[in-house]
């Protein structure tokens, strides 16, 4: 098995890619919306306030503000999924886990979204972040599983029960 520099290089990596996919989702919807950068100015600011700081001036803060939080969240979201698939390379098992962090995330972000909507973001669709979410998660698992390839072996193994 690759040593921890692999497992980090590709959890931020995979961190990465997830994280573009959604901010190019945002300034699709938002873009199309008329209102480029909107999402991230509401979650920047919601961030803000859930972490305890007050409202930050202007846009450019809150955008800034929110792009360290995504960028971070997916880093570290990549790499337990590149350690996921590390492990998975010698203990197929391990694939559970990667979907239940799935679910995991998927539930955590909605929740994260309705807890910024009671903070006075109402007016976010909670449908186009998970829809953000799913779309950097095939993403990064894509990248992850082209990384990957001797875990398709492994991966039949488990499902016949010979791994």
């Amino acid at each position: 098995m690759p040593g921890s520099n692999s497992v980090l290089k590709e959890g931020i990596i995979a961190g990465v890619i997830g994280a573009m996919t959604v901010a190019v989702w945002f300034l699709i919807v938002d873009s199309i919306a008329t209102h480029a950068f909107y999402t991230p100015n509401m979650l920047g600011a919601g961030v803000a306030s859930v972490l305890g700081g007050a409202a930050l001036p202007g846009m450019f803060w809150n955008v800034a503000v929110y792009t360290v939080f995504h960028f971070a969240a997916f880093c570290a979201a990549g790499t337990l999924l590149a350690w996921i698939f590390h492990r998975a390379e010698t203990e197929p098992s391990v694939l559970v886990i990667f979907v239940l962090l799935f679910i995991i995330f998927e539930l955590g972000a909605i929740g994260l979204v309705a807890l910024l909507a009671e903070a006075g973001m109402k007016a976010l669709a909670w449908y186009q972040i998970a829809a953000g979410n799913v779309l950097a998660s095939v993403a990064m698992g894509w990248y992850l599983w082209k990384a990957h390839p001797a875990l398709r072996s492994e991966l039949e193994n488990a499902i016949e029960g010979e791994g």
